[in-house]
């Protein structure tokens, strides 16, 4: 079994911690000693919301840390970020039921994602507080997020309102996101495949925008692993009897003349469960290997994603990356259920970043799929003579790809009979069985893959709320984002084969609806797919477009397209002083603040 740390935190450096800072009128003699118990309990309260509702993508819960004291001068605050500092906060709310002295109270920090909760009571002026402290936070350039709860609540109730819930957990999943981020690596295995560009991997915006580094090896370090025996052996006996009796082998399409033997086939089995178990210690490191013998290679890249080229300077000879990006990707392999992985087919490092942000919001695996075909009612009708009707009236678009799609895409997680997609956690093991049931391998089509190998292949089940995501560069803008929330859908079988057959038959396929408005890029699925920027998204379960609007917004990426209800909508307050068209002040907003470490 392997060595390593499986479950839990598996990276270097320890999960960021959610710091609360209870801030309060400094005026003793009557004030500030009538406030100190209902301060402190509200931040108790946030604290208690935080972690009985949030976990990190390994599983762990989300830790809180509470300033020692209530915060009310510049010294009180020192304390507090000195503590902050020393617990490993990663991002902070500010919490007050009253009037306070803002700028000797703010959290000054430059990269730290902050909000502030200004209690909504006539007794005490909160949002007052907030008001003032806001300003001086967009004054100093500080972005920083205003929650102010709709009702006025009474003085001393704890309760903390639906609306104020949602915005306190909405930024602090954000928030953690871009504190777990930061110091780690994006790991490229080979470089550029056929051309795409987001597999040129652009270390400025790991850098400044994300505050990770970007780790290269040589695609010939999987190979030099493999051939001088740099992996574990005794899990690789136990990883490949597993795939032999989980990992069923699919129909040979190629070319009966083309097909590799039954005994070719059987060293391509052995040589992509070695790729995966060499890739995914490239990435996290072993210790197992320090035993034996090999310490450098033990360490590994700290890794919270990574990309393998693949095409085509491996793959024109040697076994594809299909079996091992699906299978670190999903939630589970030969060790059990355990966090995904993020592995980017192609190495295209905007779409292992897409695929980040999504895990570290949602905490399911991620499918990568190339956005390959609209296809209109009209078209659907005249191939396979059926018209589209209920959520594929007005058509849809097929997503599929031979490589990072979670076996998690399948569907076949359920929550009281619904197909959904879960954190490994909450996966059970019938769930897990089911969706390496309904997987089967193909051999890789030999017209694409000279070398062989294995792609994955099944259906996503209709039905499914999923977020599609796509992070592109412009020159002279840098970073954008674009979100399409929507549905999976499933056709009748045979018109499913017909339109699956035109393409690819060895390869998964997810058949998508995104919401539309009539506007702009929305105006119907046919615009989505104009739209799109790019050959590839990442896609998972449940519609957080919101959240990712939140996470862009700290790491000052604007959001160039999205359908999410501008209700739920949710940036630091200084976007509200740049205009009040929503899209054109994101923009001016990201271009002015700058990416959160490029200055620092």
């Amino acid at each position: 079994m392997n060595n390593n740390k499986i479950h839990g935190n598996r990276l270097n450096g320890s999960l960021p911690k959610v710091g609360i800072r209870p801030t309060i009128d400094g005026r003793l003699g009557g004030v500030r000693e009538s406030l100190e118990k209902i301060t402190m309990d509200m931040a108790k309260g946030v604290a208690e919301i935080i972690s009985g509702m949030l976990r990190h993508p390994d599983g762990s819960k989300v830790e809180c840390v509470i300033a020692d004291t209530t915060i009310g001068r510049a010294a009180e605050a020192a304390m507090c970020e000195e503590k902050f500092e020393k617990e490993g906060v990663g991002v902070s709310l500010t919490v007050t039921p009253c009037w306070c002295y803002g700028s000797e109270t703010m959290d000054t920090n430059l990269t730290r994602p902050k909000a502030i909760w200004g209690f909504n009571g006539t007794e005490r002026p909160g949002a007052v507080y907030l008001a003032a402290t806001l300003a001086g936070h967009n004054q100093k350039g500080l972005p920083a997020f205003s929650i102010y709860g709709r009702d006025v609540q009474d003085a001393g109730d704890k309760s903390i309102p639906d609306d104020v819930k949602d915005k306190i957990l909405r930024f602090v999943k954000a928030g953690l996101a871009v504190a777990t981020m930061k110091n780690k690596s994006y790991l490229s295995i080979g470089s550029v495949s056929m051309g795409i560009a987001g597999s040129i991997v652009n270390t400025d915006f790991f850098e400044d925008y994300l505050g990770m580094r970007c780790e290269n090896v040589d695609m010939s370090e999987v190979s030099r692993r493999i051939e001088k025996g740099i992996y574990d052996f005794e899990e690789y006996k136990i990883a490949l009897d597993w795939v032999q009796k989980n990992c069923i082998e699919g129909k040979d399409y190629n070319p009966i003349k083309d097909q590799h033997t039954g005994k070719e086939k059987g060293r391509e089995w052995e040589y992509v469960v070695k790729m995966t178990l060499v890739v995914r210690d490239l990435m996290i490191g072993n210790k197992r290997l320090k035993d034996l013998g090999f310490g450098e290679e033990s360490l590994g890249h700290n890794a919270i994603a990574s990309g393998f080229q693949g095409q085509r300077q491996w793959t024109d000879f040697m076994p594809n990356g299909d079996f091992l990006e699906a299978i670190l990707n999903s939630s589970f392999d030969w060790n059990g259920l355990r966090q995904a992985f993020m592995v980017a087919t192609e190495n295209d490092s905007l779409n292992g970043v897409s695929m980040l942000f999504g895990h570290l919001l949602n905490n399911c695996a991620q499918i990568f799929s190339d956005v390959r075909t609209f296809w209109s009612p009209e078209a659907v009708e005249r191939v396979t003579g059926w018209k589209p009707t209920e959520m594929a009236k007005d058509g849809f678009i097929h997503l599929i790809n031979s490589g990072s799609s979670a076996l998690d895409g399948t569907g076949e997680q359920s929550i009281k009979g619904k197909p959904v997609m879960k954190p490994y956690w909450e996966i059970t093991e019938e769930e897990k069985q089911q969706c390496l049931d309904q997987t089967k391998w193909p051999p890789a089509m030999l017209e694409y893959f000279r070398g062989g190998g294995f792609s994955s292949l099944f259906k996503t089940k209709g039905g499914m709320p999923v977020t599609m995501c796509r992070i592109n560069l412009v020159k002279g803008v840098g970073p954008v984002m674009q979100i399409a929330e929507g549905w999976t859908i499933e056709l009748p079988e045979e018109v499913h084969n017909t339109l699956d057959l035109r393409t690819n038959p060895t390869w998964p396929t997810t058949w998508f609806v995104p919401r539309t408005n009539g506007v702009g890029p929305f105006k119907d699925v046919y615009s989505v797919m104009a739209n799109w920027g790019a050959n590839h998204g990442a896609f998972s379960y449940g519609h957080y477009g919101a959240d990712l609007i939140t996470l862009c917004s700290m790491l000052r990426i604007p959001v160039n397209m999205h359908n999410v209800n501008p209700d739920n909508i949710f940036r630091p307050s200084a976007w509200n002083m740049l205009g009040m068209d929503p899209e054109g002040s994101d923009f001016r907003a990201c271009q002015n603040f700058g990416p959160i470490y490029g200055k620092n």
